[in-house]
């Protein structure tokens, strides 16, 4: 995560890997403190440095507008996206935060989705726009916003532990049907 991100995103995301039992190891840039959109403060379990020295099944970057211009100012994540590319391991962004993977080369040919108008600037005539709230391709995920976070997380535990974990965690969390609100 990075100064500005969406504490929404991150948070939703983080927590509901937890509860599914997922290992998640929360970077910032430099190792401290991370100040959100709204003013929260986050305390990482490490720095960027040290995490890249770790193998991980996915890298997922939270949104928020200054959030997603400050990991894409560095060239560090950039090139940890194209070596999980590389490896055919998972890369997943929300909000803005998709605008990196695109800056990176990873939504070439793709279909995804973003904050409306944050992927508009990439003027990639390969990249197809989706409205969805989530959207897979590949081992590309990406998400809408704030109001999307908990299917994107839900999204994120089901590709890396199934569909009955997903379903076990989403049971606990009492989310209404659909038909019910």
């Amino acid at each position: 995560m990075a100064p500005g991100c969406e504490e929404l995103e991150a948070v939703t995301i983080i927590d509901l890997l937890r509860r599914a039992g997922v290992e998640v190891t929360v970077a910032s840039l430099d190792g401290g403190t991370v100040r959100a959109s709204r003013g929260v403060c986050f305390i990482p379990d490490t720095s960027l440095e040290q995490a890249l020295e770790g193998e991980f099944d996915m890298v997922v970057l939270p949104g928020g507008l200054t959030g997603a211009e400050n990991l894409n100012k560095d060239p560090r994540i950039h090139k940890l996206l194209v070596c999980m590319a590389e490896k055919g391991r998972y890369t997943a962004a929300i909000c803005a935060a998709p605008t990196v993977l695109g800056n990176a080369g990873l939504l070439a040919g793709k279909i995804a989705t973003a904050y409306p108008g944050s992927l508009e600037g990439l003027q990639r005539s390969d990249l197809t726009l989706s409205e969805e709230p989530v959207v897979i391709d590949g081992t590309v995920v990406t998400s809408r916003g704030p109001g999307t976070a908990m299917d994107f997380a839900l999204v994120l535990i089901e590709v890396l532990m199934g569909k009955g974990k997903r379903e076990e965690v989403e049971a606990r969390l009492m989310r209404p049907h659909p038909s019910a609100v």
